[in-house]
């Protein structure tokens, strides 16, 4: 699944091809994409005629924001974009078209059909699922040490999974908690409350760290991601630890392994990231 570097550089990329075209209108092939309104052609029908003035994102979330409404995307597994001409073919498992006046189209295409889409107006969008309940954004001025100090301080859960809840801390997934918990020294598996002051302000900067870095090298193409335009991210040339069970780590060389944390796949140094 894409995480926030991805969803990032997807967002960039669609700023610069969609923001200030206008819906002719919509077409939808996979209905269950959709998920509010709950009625396909009332979400096709309130998209015509307008603009989308600007592009964000929040957390994993793809915003499109129009006139009257907000469009909240998530591509899930293997949700993608693309701008084409109307005149272009249409390829499988293209689910929703967006159809503008300038005679091009945004097409979302998804092979896993796990992709959402919902509609909301504004005034609901922020407390409204999907996003009322959604933690702070980790490369927001806001979110500061001191802050991250505070929100482990009464956290007995073992620190991965507390990493990988949306409702805690946005936009982290498999691969950059394992890589900034390998760049911060820690284990997956250590209690959030026993951090010491040192391990929360390293753990902090680690995050920062690594995902900017990803942000910066356009995102890890692990399987399937690319970005808007079709170019696949570059991180994964860099990643430490995820992805490369059984090869040496390149601090000390001693072999990565992969064991399972809160049913997810981790991928540590067991030199490196000894349980304290």
């Amino acid at each position: 699944m894409p995480e926030l570097p991805e969803v990032e550089t997807v967002v960039r990329t669609l700023r610069q091809l969609v923001s200030g075209k206008s819906i002719e209108r919509v077409s939808v092939h996979l209905p269950r994409i959709i998920r509010r309104p709950d009625d396909v052609m009332e979400f096709a029908a309130q998209l015509v005629n307008q603009t989308i003035h600007k592009v964000e994102r929040r957390a994993k979330f793809i915003l499109f924001h129009l006139d009257r409404d907000i469009l909240i995307s998530h591509l899930r597994m293997e949700g993608r974009y693309g701008l084409y001409k109307a005149s272009d073919e249409l390829e499988k498992h293209t689910h929703v078209v967006f159809h503008f006046t300038d005679g091009t189209e945004l097409r979302y295409r998804d092979v896993r059909q796990f992709g959402t889409m919902d509609l909301l107006p504004f005034e609901a969008a922020a407390t409204s699922e999907p996003l009322a309940k959604l933690g702070p954004e980790p490369l927001d001025e806001q979110f500061t040490a001191a802050r991250f100090r505070k929100m482990l301080k009464q956290r007995t859960t073992k620190i991965k999974p507390l990493l990988l809840n949306q409702e805690f801390l946005v936009g982290l997934g498999n691969i950059y908690v394992d890589e900034a918990l390998f760049q911060a020294r820690l284990h997956p598996e250590q209690p959030a409350n026993s951090l010491s002051p040192k391990q929360v302000d390293r753990l902090y900067e680690s995050i920062v760290a690594t995902l900017s870095e990803a942000i910066d090298q356009g995102g890890s193409s692990i399987k399937s991601y690319v970005n808007g335009q079709g170019e696949m991210g570059m991180f994964q040339q860099s990643l430490k630890v995820y992805g490369r069970a059984g090869e040496a780590c390149d601090v000390c060389a001693t072999p990565i392994i992969r064991f399972v944390v809160g049913g997810r796949g981790t991928h540590i140094c067991p030199k490196c990231q000894k349980r304290k």
